[in-house]
C-alpha cells in the first residue's frame, strides 16, 4: 500500500492526470462527432460541447473510482522502483567499500599505535581526527570493544585529519606522534585520550598553545616536545596515514575497518558505530580465527 505521505504529495499529479485523460477522451469524442452525423443542432457551440463531454467523463471516472486506482497503482510501482534502485546503489557501494578495505595496510606493532593485545586475531583500525566530534564519541566505544573481548581484539589508531579541521587536527596528530617518540606507546594513548577528553571539537576545540603543557602534564620533557613540534618531524607520518586512508576509501571520520589479521578479510564500518553493531561483525570475523 502506498504510504500516506506519498499519496498526499501526489494529489496534484492525480488531478493533473484526470484532466489530461478527460481532455483526451473529449477530443476523441469530438473527433467522432465530426465523422458521424450528429443529433445535435448544427449551430451547437463546440466549446460548450467540449465542456459537456468533459463534465460527463469526469463524473463517470470519479464516481467509479477507476482512475484513482490506476494512479495509485502507478505511484506504487514508481515508489517500488525507486526503493529498488536505492537498495541496488547501496549494495554496490558496500561492495566497493569492502573491496577497497581489503587493501588496508597490515597492522604492525612497530609502526602502528596499538591498544590491547598486539597479537589479537582481529583489529579495529580507526582512521581518526582529533577535532572530529564523532571521533570523540567513538573513542570510548573503541576502548569498550577491546576490553570486552579479552585479548582477541585490539585497536589501531591511524591519523586522518580532515582539511576542514586544520590546522588544529593536523598539529594535534603531529603532537601525538611526538608524545609517542618521547614516551612510547603508552604516552601516545595517554596524550590522545586527554585531547579527546578536553577538546570541544570542530577545528578549534583544543588550544594549540596547550599542546606542550599537555606533554609536560603527562611527564614528558617539554623542551624536547617543543622542538619536535617546531621541526615538524612527523608531518610525513601523519600524511602517510591520511593517504593510506584515502586509498582504501576512507572519506570521513571515524573511518573504521575491522580486520582479520590472518585471513586479511576486512569489514568497513564507517562512523561512530555503536558497540553492539561492531560486536556482531567482530564475532563473525573471530569465527575465522584458527
Amino acid at each position: 500500500m502506498v504510504q500516506k505521505g506519498v499519496k498526499m504529495n501526489n494529489d496534484w499529479s492525480r488531478r493533473t492526470a484526470i484532466i489530461v485523460l478527460s481532455g483526451a477522451l473529449a477530443l476523441s469524442t469530438i473527433s467522432g462527432v465530426a465523422e458521424e452525423p450528429s443529433s445535435e443542432p448544427a449551430s451547437l457551440d463546440e466549446e460548450a460541447l467540449v465542456e459537456r463531454v468533459k463534465r460527463e467523463v469526469l463524473t463517470e471516472l470519479l464516481e467509479k473510482g477507476g482512475l484513482d486506482a490506476a494512479i495509485d497503482a502507478g505511484i506504487e510501482r514508481y515508489v517500488q522502483k525507486q526503493r529498488q534502485a536505492q537498495a541496488e546503489a547501496e549494495a554496490r557501494q558496500r561492495q566497493s567499500a569492502a573491496e577497497l578495505a581489503e587493501n588496508i595496510r597490515p597492522v604492525s606493532p612497530e609502526r602502528d599505535h596499538v591498544y590491547g593485545n598486539p597479537d589479537a586475531p582481529v583489529s579495529l583500525v580507526e582512521y581518526s581526527d582529533f577535532e572530529c566530534p564523532f571521533c570523540k564519541r567513538f573513542h570510548s566505544t573503541a576502548r569498550e570493544i577491546v576490553e570486552s573481548y579479552d585479548g582477541r581484539v585490539n585497536w589501531v589508531y591511524r591519523h586522518f585529519p580532515l582539511p576542514m579541521h586544520n590546522p588544529g587536527a593536523q598539529q594535534q596528530a603531529e603532537a601525538s606522534e611526538c608524545a609517542a617518540a618521547l614516551g612510547g606507546n603508552d604516552a601516545f594513548w595517554t596524550y590522545s585520550d586527554t585531547i579527546f577528553e578536553r577538546t570541544r571539537s570542530n577545528g578549534n576545540g583544543f588550544p594549540l598553545d596547550g599542546l606542550v603543557p599537555l606533554a609536560e602534564e603527562i611527564g614528558l620533557d617539554g623542551d624536547a616536545f617543543r622542538r619536535c613540534l617546531e621541526e615538524e618531524r612527523f608531518v610525513e607520518r601523519v600524511n602517510q596515514d591520511y593517504e593510506e586512508g584515502m586509498r582504501i576509501g576512507i572519506r570521513g571520520t571515524p573511518g573504521n575497518v575491522l580486520l582479520h589479521n590472518e585471513s586479511g578479510r576486512a569489514i568497513p564500518m564507517p562512523g561512530a558505530v555503536p558497540a553492539g553493531t561492531i560486536s556482531q561483525s567482530v564475532d563473525r570475523l573471530l569465527e575465522e580465527a584458527p
